[in-house]
């Protein structure tokens, strides 16, 4: 499976949970490909502001997760082909993570600056 490549490099946005780029657009008429069944983000722009942020470094564009070596390092070997974020700033807001907490979903900051 594959997320849509974004359509454009004005107004991206990287999912504070997997990295996934989009635009907003495309995170309110899509959601997010790998987190969309928890965050529920479609159709949400409240939503996508809080779990998705626009200050992110650096992309990957993911084609093979299984045999990349850059996905294993990056903790997105398990997600959908796609254009990632090294580092997505911020981390979610606490009801987020509570709702990720009660699906047994682990949460780890995508923020490289604050795991240091």
């Amino acid at each position: 499976m594959s997320a849509s490549i974004p359509a454009s490099l004005k107004g991206l946005r990287a999912c504070r949970v997997c990295s996934l780029i989009k635009t907003l657009d495309q995170f309110f008429n899509e959601g997010c490909d790998n987190c969309e069944r928890f965050l529920r983000l479609r159709g949400n722009r409240d939503r996508i502001i809080d779990c998705t942020s626009a200050n992110f470094d650096g992309m990957i564009a993911m084609m093979d997760p299984q045999d990349s070596w850059v996905a294993k390092w990056q903790r997105i070997d398990h997600q959908v082909r796609g254009m990632y974020a090294i580092s997505v700033s911020g981390d979610l807001p606490n009801h987020i993570i509570r709702i990720l907490n009660d699906n047994d979903i682990p949460y780890k900051t995508r923020d490289k600056l604050r795991q240091i």
